[in-house]
């Protein structure tokens, strides 16, 4: 089996999201403009409230998914078809645009830390004008594995015959948050057609002898297996893998589609009040479907 290396290292740029929320930004950034299927990754992660209390109010998408993952704090989701939701620590959210939403993503806390992170994911041209849909996971549906003292969390995708609740159809992403204690090692089987990549969350590991600190993302080459080491320390990192989709990517803030007409066209809609088409679909698990 061939081992993937780490064909790039891209740190995270600071940049101001929303009305005026500190993120870090990795895809999405001159550096990395896109990775396919993966559109953009933010991390935001601050114990000032100065940087998250003006949240993201109401602003559009169109043609892509979101997905947000929260680590520590509460923020609230509500979107122009009435979904309603809060995500906690450890929960997790997945949106499909589509057509088209109108949603807004606001703190519900004054104080504290928040941490989490949010990844644009591309729909294929056929998918792109779709009904919405929505899935909100709790922390306590999504398993938890431990292999060799690695504690893994399946946010989604497969390991050992445990299945994370997200799914998406498109893409069939996968999305694991890895804990590794101080000399540990994380072998991985990955479909050597997918895209991959690892986020450095706490800590810093080694890949086939390339060092990732934290906030630095590493896009990984081709291979079948992945093979993930630490030293000293412990460590905490995303590993996130998804089927590309191959088509052409045209995007202007926060609608991504395949033409520059169809560009032109949703912000047309957006413009007229035209842009939500049809009431999405929203799956809550909360241990029952």
């Amino acid at each position: 089996m061939t081992n993937r290396k780490i064909i790039q290292i891209v740190p995270a740029l600071e940049v101001d999201e929303g009305a005026g929320v500190s993120v870090f930004r990795s895809i999405g950034t001159p550096a990395r403009r896109n990775l396919d299927p993966f559109l953009m990754l933010d991390q935001f992660n601050t114990d000032d409230p100065d940087d998250y209390i003006a949240g993201f109010p109401d602003h559009p998408h169109r043609g892509f998914n979101t997905f947000t993952y929260m680590l520590d704090g509460h923020m609230r989701h509500g979107d122009s078809m009435g979904n309603r939701g809060d995500l906690g620590p450890g929960g997790a959210q997945w949106m499909k645009a589509g057509s088209g939403v109108i949603h807004s993503e606001m703190p519900q806390q004054e104080s504290g830390r928040m941490r989490g992170f949010q990844l644009w994911i591309n729909l294929s041209a056929e998918q792109k004008m779709t009904a919405p849909e929505y899935q909100e996971v709790s922390q306590k549906v999504i398993p938890e594995i431990e292999i060799d003292g690695v504690v893994i969390r399946i946010v989604a995708g497969e390991i050992d015959g445990q299945r994370g609740p997200v799914i998406d159809p498109v893409t069939q992403f996968q999305y694991l948050d890895v804990s590794m204690p101080k000399g540990g090692s994380f072998d991985h089987i990955l479909s050597d057609v997918y895209t991959a990549f690892i986020y450095m969350i706490e800590g810093g590991v080694s890949v086939a002898d390339t060092d990732l600190q934290e906030q630095q993302l590493g896009v990984l080459g081709t291979g079948e297996q992945l093979s993930v080491k630490v030293g000293n320390e412990s460590a905490r990192f995303l590993l996130v893998a998804g089927k590309p989709i191959g088509e052409p990517i045209v995007q202007y803030g926060p609608f991504v589609m395949n033409s520059r007409d169809e560009i032109e066209q949703a912000l047309e809609d957006y413009r007229l009040g035209q842009l939500v088409q049809t009431k999405a679909e929203m799956t809550n698990y909360e241990g029952n479907t």
